[in-house]
């Protein structure tokens, strides 16, 4: 598969990671398209390679055409802007303790056909780059609490790896139906003995129409799920000893959800009669919150306290 791929660069690092995200369907908070580009911009990562878009990709179906098109701007009837299918990987090395760790964040199209030519390909460019494990990242939407830590259903490639994922504090996935692409290439993994897992975060979504009946009220959904995203980053920053800073990610979760109860307060004195409120509060107390704390972390943050007052 060399040649559908293109390699600017190779890392160099002693270890690296890959979180691997896409503009797909399982994309609900945009967790799968907008964590990876949040972190390659806010890293600054930079492009080492990418998987050419050929053979993968529709331009036209019987319906929702624009969904598959590439993506043109004109100005006075000149291209100003194309837009093509991208499945784009980005570099970014931190230092540790144990050397220099790397982290790759690929950012691709879902393909649209030849999945299994696209599974060769995305895995020949992890192994080009030694990528040690993959963690892909997605959202689909649920009845959760707006205002709690986000849940976190998860599949893996190799059986091997379930007992350390239970440490992340995460659900398994007993799932069956049609998948998205994160899902689908674990069974490639696992035939090329790539540690790869899928972690999909529970993104609330609730339809209040249910109560308004002859006032039709459109869906509260979260646009840009902040806090999947830092919740989801807390977990690959454990995992990968990564030591990205989160502290943007907390205020932007923070300010996300005062925006989702004021949103919810109007929607509320505008429909008196609409228990809106009471349907919320029983979400709230039947929901079982599981945050991610590492052991370890707490350990290494009390220790550092137990010094400083030493000192």
């Amino acid at each position: 598969m060399a040649d559908q791929l293109e390699l600017f660069e190779k890392p160099q690092a002693d270890e690296v990671y890959m979180i691997a995200g896409w503009r797909q369907w399982a994309d609900a908070g945009n967790v799968s398209s907008g964590l990876p580009q949040y972190l390659i911009t806010k890293l600054g990562a930079r492009k080492i390679g990418r998987i050419k878009p050929d053979g993968f990709y529709l331009f036209q179906t019987p319906v929702s055409q624009f969904l598959f098109r590439p993506h043109f701007k004109f100005e006075e009837g000149y291209r100003k802007e194309v837009i093509f299918h991208r499945n784009e990987a980005f570099y970014w090395e931190s230092g540790w303790e144990g050397g220099r760790r790397g982290l790759v964040i690929f950012l691709g199209d879902e393909p649209h056909m030849n999945v299994e030519r696209y599974a060769e390909a995305f895995f020949d460019l992890a192994s080009a780059f030694n990528v040690r494990r993959i963690a892909a990242v997605g959202g689909v939407y649920a009845l959760v609490p707006f205002n709690k830590h986000r849940t976190f259903s998860v599949t893996y490639a190799l059986p091997r790896m379930k007992e350390e994922l239970a440490e992340y504090a995460v659900s398994f996935s007993n799932y069956e139906g049609g998948v998205s692409i994160g899902s689908y290439l674990e069974d490639h993994a696992e035939r090329v003995g790539q540690e790869y897992f899928a972690m999909y975060a529970l993104v609330p979504a609730y339809d209040f129409s249910q109560f308004t009946y002859r006032e039709p009220t459109p869906p509260f959904t979260v646009e840009n799920d902040y806090q999947a995203w830092h919740d989801a980053m807390i977990r690959l920053n454990s995992m990968f000893k990564l030591g990205i800073d989160l502290t943007e990610l907390a205020e932007k979760s923070a300010e996300a959800t005062a925006q989702m109860r004021e949103a919810i307060e109007k929607l509320a004195r505008q429909l008196p009669h609409a228990p809106i409120k009471e349907w919320l509060a029983k979400l709230e107390a039947d929901f079982v919150e599981m945050p991610f704390t590492k052991l370890a972390d707490v350990w290494e943050d009390a220790l550092g306290d137990i010094f400083k007052d030493n000192d």
